[in-house]
């Protein structure tokens, strides 16, 4: 227990959040890369990487915690950096999933985008504790430079990314203090572009989408999808094909989970779920441990964010509170997006489940933001720490109240000293 309480400082809570979601990644991402496993010489292949990912993301959490947040506003150079990767990533990126997402690096693949949230939220949280050197709306343009950036160059081969990711901004603006009249006029605009875009994405021939980017027939095609009335009457054989077959049968494997589910391994649709792995795990973790084994991963994540404003509640200094803020939104925000999906919420999205979903950088990002947060509730909270200004039998003989006068004044003394060199 003391090696225990030396290694893993922090907040309590977010440690136990942590181990809790690795297990269930460890578990369910065994389970569902069953399809995966058949195709390989060595079937424990799928399953080492995952576990080698999650294992790195551990030791990059251990090394993160023990970090002061005050030096995390470097991260701030990964802006330009991401801003550059993500230029070049449609022309020389890796394609999958009919997208370019991905560069590759000496054999190392990795998405771009994962790295422009990171630097945009610590971006965003660094200028809102540095707004009294600048005037409101000068530090509202700033803002929206450096993040409407990314967001632009993430939209054309990542919508929901982009869109997610001005959302937590928007919301830390919003706690920032921002002017409400400026978020409502920016609020305005996108509300207007976006429903032109829509529109025109709707009732625009396929004849004309080609002057779209090459993502346009893709969301054009899930929106279709999700707002298709089907003509399917009683009595009549319900027929899958190609247009609904990811959402039908996440509704076979969340039909089939019950209130207990039927155990890990037992799942039928992972062989399937494309991505039952990833976009789709919620519904192999219904489907295997239930209503009840969803609910508590669902809460996890309510847990984290209420934790992360907690955190944030606590600290003194602005860069902190926003920095929590800002981790905590982006993983609990990606882990409902993809639950609403997996449920039949939204359309498809193509966001995996933080931590839980078999993946590389997604995996060791969120444990940057795992790591942030736990550095933010020990330096900047004071979370964690009690085991070490708890006062020992020693020291509590000696600090014990003294009987004259004299030696009171002389104990205050060196009270105040000890503030001082403090």
């Amino acid at each position: 227990m003391d090696l225990a309480s030396k290694l893993f400082k922090g907040d309590r809570v977010i440690w136990i959040i942590f181990m809790f979601l690795c297990l269930v990644s460890v578990v369910e991402v065994f389970s569902a890369t069953s399809t995966i496993a058949y195709k390989n010489a060595n079937h424990w292949a799928p399953i080492v990487r995952h576990a080698t990912f999650l294992l790195g993301g551990f030791v990059v959490v251990i090394l993160l915690h023990n970090i002061p947040y005050k030096f995390f506003s470097a991260f701030i150079a990964l802006l330009p950096l991401s801003v550059l990767m993500l230029l070049i990533t449609p022309f020389i990126g890796v394609s999958a999933n009919d997208a370019h997402r991905w560069l590759e690096v000496f054999g190392v693949q990795f998405q771009p985008s994962e790295f422009g949230k990171l630097s945009s939220v610590v971006y965003v949280a660094f200028l809102l504790s540095k707004r009294n050197k600048f005037t409101d709306v000068q530090l509202f343009k700033w803002l929206l430079l450096g993040v409407g950036i990314i967001c632009v160059l993430i939209l054309p081969e990542n919508f929901s990314t982009a869109f997610m990711l001005f959302g937590v901004c928007f919301l830390l603006m919003f706690v920032g203090q921002i002017p409400l009249r400026l978020l409502f006029k920016l609020m305005a605009v996108l509300i207007l572009v976006f429903s032109f875009l829509g529109a025109a994405l709707i009732f625009m021939p396929d004849s004309a989408m080609k002057y779209l980017p090459n993502r346009a027939q893709t969301w054009k095609a899930r929106i279709a999808d999700f707002n298709h009335k089907s003509d399917f009457k009683e009595g009549e054989t319900y027929v899958i094909n190609d247009d609904n077959y990811q959402v039908s049968h996440a509704k076979i494997a969340i039909a089939r989970g019950g209130i207990i589910g039927q155990l890990p391994g037992h799942g039928q649709q992972r062989d399937f779920l494309p991505q039952a792995y990833s976009d789709f795990i919620y519904a192999i973790i219904i489907e295997e441990l239930g209503v009840v084994g969803g609910v508590f991963v669902l809460l996890l994540y309510i847990m984290l964010l209420i934790r992360a404003g907690m955190i944030a509640r606590r600290c003194d200094k602005l860069f902190p509170k926003f920095l929590v803020l800002g981790c905590g939104l982006l993983v609990v925000t990606q882990a409902l997006a993809n639950m609403a999906v997996a449920v039949n919420l939204i359309p498809v999205t193509g966001q995996p489940l933080p931590l839980i979903s078999r993946g590389g950088t997604s995996t060791v990002i969120t444990c940057i933001y795992f790591g942030i947060i736990l550095s933010v509730s020990r330096f900047g909270a004071g979370m964690g720490e009690e085991d070490t200004t708890e006062e020992g039998p020693e020291e509590a003989e000696v600090s014990e109240e003294p009987e004259t006068e004299e030696d009171n004044t002389a104990v205050k003394t060196i009270k105040e000293l000890e503030t001082i060199v403090e």
